[in-house]
């Protein structure tokens, strides 16, 4: 068993690590996972559970905090009837097929490995948020047959590789097919929910090695992150929608833009041992 002190600086970063989160969240709209993952991962790191399956463990811990913001912020959204239920009948099974692949694979995978895959896609994200334009279309409609045959595994894919929700890749697609934002916010937490079930469900019964593994780890999901996780999102989200009404986020949005690219280029540098 580890010991008191190291428990104690263990929950005071993934506390810190989660008010951090849910203001983001709340302000600029992003998912938590794109902050987690990272975060999980130097938190980790710092407290020496360095080992082979390190971001794997990141990774299955920040998508199963998400099936809990996703279901709170389908049923939020759908009380306001934003949601598009249509769009989400019709693009389930391509996500969840993806989001299991993903799982598969990222399950044969260690840290080196998912450090680089993950920087590269923070790379794309992040220069999509920072220089993307509202304007940009791909059609006038959401995609069907092969399009959609296509599209949809692939945002389930690549959301598990990255550890994270429907937000960052389903809410510039949704953006790019004419969906209204507030539209496409509201059906890419329910893309969230698509790809974190499927995903934890299988992490549970992926095993986690001894070298380099936390406390009350269950299959490759820390347990210790994820309630405390969830517990201060819970707390600052709230205050994150209320910063974002007093302030304006846009440029807050490209600040942030700028920290993604930087995260994401230290995440390359740490995979190729610079």
């Amino acid at each position: 068993m580890p010991d008191t002190m190291l428990l104690i600086q263990m929950a005071v970063l993934l506390m810190a690590i989660g008010a951090f989160a849910g203001v983001l969240a709340g302000l600029l709209g992003v998912g938590g996972g794109i902050v987690l993952v990272p975060a999980f991962f130097y938190a980790f790191q710092t407290l020496g559970y360095d080992g082979p399956q390190l971001m794997q463990m990141c990774l299955a811990t920040s998508l199963a905090t998400i099936i809990v913001t996703s279901v709170r912020s389908v049923l939020s959204h759908n009380k306001k009837g934003a949601v598009d239920w249509d769009i989400l009948r019709s693009w389930a099974p391509g996500i969840v097929i993806g989001a299991v692949v993903g799982m598969l694979l990222v399950a044969q995978l260690r840290s080196n490995t998912l450090q680089a895959i993950f920087g590269v896609l923070a790379l794309i994200v992040g220069l999509y948020m920072g220089l993307g334009r509202a304007h940009w279309r791909l059609g006038q409609a959401m995609p069907t047959g092969i399009t959609r045959a296509i599209q949809s595994p692939l945002v389930g894919f690549m959301s598990v590789l990255m550890g994270i929700g429907g937000g960052s890749f389903g809410v510039p697609l949704m953006s790019l097919y004419n969906v209204p934002i507030h539209r496409a916010v509201a059906t890419a937490a329910g893309f969230g929910v698509l790809i974190a079930v499927p995903a934890v469900i299988g992490f549970i019964f992926v095993p986690m090695g001894e070298v380099g593994r936390p406390p009350l780890t269950l299959g490759t999901i820390n347990l210790i992150a994820f309630v405390l996780i969830i517990a201060m999102t819970l707390l600052t989200t709230p205050l994150g929608v209320k910063l974002a009404h007093a302030m304006d986020p846009k440029p807050l949005k490209r600040v942030f833009a700028v920290f993604l690219v930087l995260v994401a280029l230290n995440m390359l540098r740490k995979a190729l041992g610079w």
